[in-house]
């Protein structure tokens, strides 16, 4: 009965782990891989014949955002699985919050789609007019992506701080999520108001930065704690 326990809670944090690494790499890969590349903020035109020429990384980037999203459901899935156990009913709304993450990352892939077509109808006919409907793709595109930060960091929040009192991981681990992320928030809130953001700001966010990775290599190595409470 205990080896079954075990074997049952190693099986756990390995799916947490890979679901932390996979949301993680895929988020990182389609954004600055394929499409950031393409786009320069100050010249529409350039942007639009960047993006026209290169629409299979446009359509990569589209493919790696869906794969991110399917990615965080299935994190948020695994964290409410773990994490629940500390707190049902906050665990559902943080599952819920990760999911409407999901969706409107799916929304502002979907303005990316719109922004390929006008951009490639550009190359094709040069039609001047074609540029305030890109810059508008553009701009639908960027303020989504923004907004889908917001639930994710009141999720994650939550999440983190019922690992925290779950004692499933150190405690240090889940204090590292806990006291980074609502940096992130506060950052992803003050950019959707559409408030500039001093770089000194945004590098408060780079703690945050590599927990995900970290958390999964952990869990994937490591594991779940087998005596609650002790790092």
């Amino acid at each position: 009965m205990v080896q079954t326990q075990t074997h049952s809670r190693n099986h756990l944090s390995r799916l947490l782990g890979a679901a932390f690494l996979i949301q993680a790499f895929t988020s990182l890969i389609s954004g600055a891989l394929f499409l950031n590349p393409l786009v320069d903020p100050e010249n529409i035109k350039a942007t639009m014949l960047e993006v026209g020429s290169h629409a299979g990384l446009v359509h990569a980037s589209l493919l790696g955002d869906t794969v991110t999203a399917i990615g965080i459901v299935w994190l948020a899935a695994m964290l409410y699985t773990v994490a629940g156990q500390a707190n049902k009913g906050w665990a559902l709304t943080a599952l819920g919050l990760y999911i409407l993450e999901a969706g409107i990352l799916i929304v502002s892939k979907i303005a990316a789609f719109v922004l390929l077509e006008i951009s490639q109808e550009y190359a094709a006919t040069g039609d001047p007019t074609l540029e305030r409907l890109a810059a508008l793709a553009l701009a639908a595109k960027d303020f989504a992506y923004r907004l889908h930060i917001i639930p994710f960091g009141i999720g994650a929040i939550i999440f983190y701080y019922l690992l925290l009192k779950s004692n499933v991981v150190p405690r240090w681990l889940s204090l590292w999520g806990l006291t980074t992320v609502p940096l992130v928030l506060f950052g992803a809130i003050w950019i959707t108001s559409g408030a500039f953001l001093p770089p000194a700001l945004l590098a408060l966010a780079l703690p945050y930065v590599p927990f995900e990775f970290f958390a999964g290599i952990y869990l994937l190595v490591k594991g779940f704690q087998l005596q609650p409470g002790r790092d």
